[in-house]
């Protein structure tokens, strides 16, 4: 239900009980006033009860606003110069043929959270490592908002553990979460009991060996600073493989924003539907039907983000191994 229909949904309702007692009680009853009751009846009298829906309302368009094509202009200028101010950024405008002053440049900047150099140097990292891998610090912290990034499959895999629920018969069960940060591929594995970092550097092996399957070598991994992946069984089982170890800041779960996510799919889509059709006596039935539906996940469900755009992981997958 969109906040449209809700908004209008409420203003029938105010109408229906004035209807039914009087104005005055149906005013009370829902905190409007008398001048906005007969503005509301009045509409609804003369066009229908559909006037009462809210009409979308978009931006005026200002005959002054700079063009989009020189919005784009000063942008480019100012990530690939990001060390000089809005006079300097003028000078190289104008060889673009792009006339602004500098308060009208300085203006756009801010607009688009590139009005002081440390933004515009982190937007630079943050587009750098989008194209190159190259992660940095001021690319975390960039304008863009924090997001991961990975040239190649297997480059960074989010690892992540989620608690499902506790079971009768069969007590604690945990699912530990692999994504591919390039693909969006996800491996995952359910383990009973309380989790533990040599559960964490098995699933490390069950994860490298899925990716060797389908031919990625897995280089790098990021983990938050739960005990399961500071554990020293942990730390050093990926010294022994030489993968690379990345740990987001502490309390800062938007740094494993890929995993957390995925999680939060697999629990509406999977878990809370199998829960209410039937009872798991064993973890290996739930961990039947959870490999199932991952395997759906990853060759058919379509994700409409930003970044995948209607894809599946394993379509992405085959882009970069092609």
């Amino acid at each position: 239900m969109t906040p449209a229909q809700i908004i209008d949904h409420r203003r029938v309702q105010v109408l229906d009980r004035a209807g039914q007692t009087s104005v005055s009680e149906a005013c009370r009853t829902f905190g409007v006033s008398r001048t906005t009751y007969y503005r509301w009846a009045g509409r609804a009298q003369r066009y229908g009860l559909a006037a009462l829906l809210p009409k979308g309302r978009r931006p005026p368009v200002m005959p002054t606003a700079t063009p989009p094509d020189q919005v784009e202009a000063v942008l480019a200028e100012a990530v690939a110069r990001p060390t000089i101010g809005a006079q300097r950024l003028v000078d190289h405008l104008a060889d673009r043929g792009v006339r602004l002053s500098p308060s009208g440049v300085q203006k756009l900047l801010v607009r688009h959270r590139l009005g002081r150099r440390a933004q515009r140097v982190a937007a630079l990292a943050q587009l750098t490592a989008a194209t190159t891998g190259i992660l940095t610090t001021d690319a975390k912290d960039g304008p863009f908002g924090f997001c991961h990034f990975a040239a190649r499959p297997g480059d960074l895999v989010a690892l992540d553990s989620f608690y499902v629920g506790k079971l009768k018969g069969i007590g604690p069960v945990w699912q530990l979460t692999a994504v591919d940060t390039a693909t969006r591929y996800a491996i995952g594995r359910l383990v009973a009991g309380d989790k533990s970092a040599r559960d964490a550097a098995a699933f490390v092996d069950h994860v490298a060996e899925r990716l060797a399957g389908i031919g990625v070598e897995l280089a790098g991994v990021l983990t938050d600073n739960g005990p399961e992946f500071t554990g020293k069984a942990f730390t050093s089982h990926l010294a022994e493989l030489g993968i690379t170890h990345h740990r987001i800041p502490p309390r800062s779960p938007n740094h494993n924003a890929v995993c957390e996510r995925f999680q939060g799919t697999a629990l509406q889509e999977f878990y809370r539907p199998a829960f209410h059709r039937q009872h798991f006596g064993r973890l290996a039935d739930l961990g039947a039907q959870f490999q199932g539906w991952l395997q759906h996940y990853n060759t058919r469900r379509r994700n409409h983000g930003d970044f995948m755009r209607g894809r599946t992981p394993v379509a992405v997958m085959e882009a970069h191994l092609s």
